[in-house]
């Protein structure tokens, strides 16, 4: 080990630029940075690339992003001339380097005779799912980190379906990478002599005329919007991101004209100065907001992440700004869209994630239509409305979410869309203001109805070296030796989706789960909760979902705390 990244690193002082051979000078005498940068090469799977900015082999830079893109261009040739020609398409953030990252990546396809698609200027991640499929490419590159801390930048893939790359395009994408040179293996054309010879393409106001126009359509009650839409009084953050003009756009094109956007965090910042952390699941990084809502006296609050794909919301209830979670926000959208929905079938469906409220269900029931869990991760989603697509399937795809902010009411795009969702929730929060009632209070009829689903999401970091092999162990003995009782809950039926089988702890009864393996252990409890293990995808960490359900908000809340103290003794 110690000759391997000593030796790449030496590798990268004789062949680098000579910035990046400054900056790795710069830390010669010291080993652990060396280490950590050169340990292993930055790992590629289904959510693409995502790490710290900087020189090394497991850092975010030009040579790790080039080396990537020449990979998937040679994914893309393997496919043939049609398409090459058909191309791929480009966006990226206002992160460091997202601009110039996504230049590079438009430069190697271009020096690869592949025709390129770009955006002028940073936009969406769903606005990069559209224009994909509205231009006919058949793969995207998006340069965004999501709501990652400021040192962080990714590098998104996508299928010509819109939706991030499955596992198996994957693989075959890494394994390209994993053939090519760093630093001899890539091949580049400058980008202005591409765009003189048409291989790269500038999309203009065209592609994103018809992305709002898309995102408009999602409306339920476009007259009502129209009509008495500046009623209702909106405070707006993209937290220095990419959402301020689509959202301001699609707000304002549909009628909310009363929308107060916070001026400081309207201005596209990399190191989100003015914010802890640019995540909308933060309540924290909503200070500003809240501060500008008070004195505007505004009915909610909105907050999209900096590539836009997740919003976060707070509701104004007796005087005071609530944040609603990401399940929350998710139901009230579900029950707004299927109440106005006209001619419901069984065949009409909805999709939400394992680790989402069970709510989702119970609801879906209520209006007779179906619905599907998937796992984790937006692209699950898509497949759900491809199957449907591929298989001419009857049905209506109506409404698609996962409880961490992600939400999606249109199959024009294939991942979550925080521009559409911002338009719904404005639209919802207008037809409850017009009968008096709020979100909040929306809500609570709907716990009412169905019961109160309560849900919490934990987090448990393990970074550094040993960090990934700490999560593999805990996940491996949680595995071997599962949970049969969680405080005084009795746990019903434990899944494991890594090996692919549910046991019932009741009937004793092993059965075979339909899903490709993932490592995710679910434990299902009484009265439709649950408490799940999962590795995050993105970020070193273990994500601890728990859920209840309780007769009042104040049983389902004992009943959460419960949960969770249990949990963490178990897996002290």
């Amino acid at each position: 080990m110690s000759f391997e990244y000593r030796a790449k690193y030496e590798l990268w002082c004789r062949m680098a630029d000579d910035e990046t051979k400054a900056e790795l000078l710069s830390i010669r005498e010291d080993d652990n940075e060396i280490k950590e940068r050169f340990y292993k090469d930055l790992s590629f799977g289904t959510a693409g690339l995502r790490g710290i900015i900087g020189a090394g082999t497991d850092r975010m830079n030009m040579y790790t992003v080039c080396r990537a893109t020449q990979g998937l261009a040679d994914y893309v040739l393997q496919k043939g001339p049609e398409a090459a020609g058909r191309g791929v398409a480009i966006s990226y953030d206002c992160r460091h380097f997202s601009k110039e990252f996504a230049w590079a990546a438009a430069s190697v396809l271009a020096g690869n005779g592949i025709h390129v698609y770009i955006y002028n200027e940073m936009e969406p991640t769903p606005a990069l799912s559209f224009a994909l499929r509205h231009v006919g490419a058949v793969s995207g590159i998006m340069i965004t980190a999501s709501h990652n801390p400021a040192k962080y930048n990714g590098y998104k893939v996508y299928g010509e379906d819109g939706a991030q790359l499955g596992v198996a395009e994957s693989a075959l994408v890494l394994a390209a990478i994993q053939k090519t040179d760093m630093f001899t293996g890539v091949r580049r054309m400058d980008a202005s002599l591409a765009i003189r010879e048409g291989l790269i393409t500038v999309m203009d106001e065209a592609v994103l005329s018809a992305y709002s126009d898309a995102v408009c359509a999602c409306l339920k009650n476009p007259a009502l919007a129209k009509a008495e839409g500046a009623d209702l009084k909106i405070v707006y953050t993209p937290f220095h991101g990419t959402g301020f003009k689509p959202v301001m756009r699609a707000l304002k094109t549909c009628g909310f004209t009363s929308v107060y956007p916070v001026e400081a965090q309207t201005v596209p910042d990399p190191n989100f100065s003015t914010v802890r952390s640019p995540n909308p699941e933060e309540p924290d990084g909503f200070l500003m907001a809240t501060d500008l809502a008070n004195e505007k006296d505004a009915d909610i609050i909105i907050g999209t992440d900096p590539d836009s794909d997740r919003i976060g919301v707070l509701c104004k209830q007796n005087g005071e700004y609530t944040i609603l979670n990401g399940n929350q926000t998710g139901i009230l959208l579900l029950d707004y869209i299927l109440s106005q929905e006209k001619n419901l079938t069984k065949d009409d469906y909805v999709v939400s994630t394992i680790v989402s409220s069970n709510m989702v269900s119970r609801m879906a029931d209520f209006y007779g239509v179906s619905s599907y869990r998937v796992y984790t991760g937006f692209r699950f989603i898509a497949s759900i409305i491809k199957h449907h697509e591929d298989e001419s399937l009857a049905g209506r795809y109506l409404f698609g979410f996962e409880e961490s902010y992600g939400y999606l009411p249109g199959t024009y795009a294939r991942d979550k869309d925080a521009v559409s969702a911002a338009l719904l929730i404005a639209e919802a929060a207008l037809y409850y203001k017009k009968q008096g009632k709020t979100l909040l209070d929306q809500l609570d009829f709907l716990w009412q109805t169905h019961g109160y689903f309560i849900e919490r999401t934990d987090s448990v970091y393990m970074e550094g070296l040993d960090g990934l092999e700490k999560m593999q162990a805990l996940l491996a003995k949680t595995a071997q030796n599962p949970f049969k009782t969680i405080g005084s809950m009795n746990v019903r039926a434990f899944y494991n989706y890594q090996e692919g089988y549910k046991l019932d702890f009741e009937s004793g009864e092993k059965t075979a789960l339909s899903f490709e393996p993932s490592n995710v252990l679910y434990f299902e409890l009484p009265e439709n909760g649950f408490f799940i293990l999962r590795p995050s995808g993105t970020e070193p960490k273990i994500k601890l979902y728990f859920s209840v359900r309780g007769n009042s908000q104040a049983d389902a809340q004992n009943k959460l705390s419960e949960l969770s103290a249990a949990v963490t003794e178990l897996l002290s």
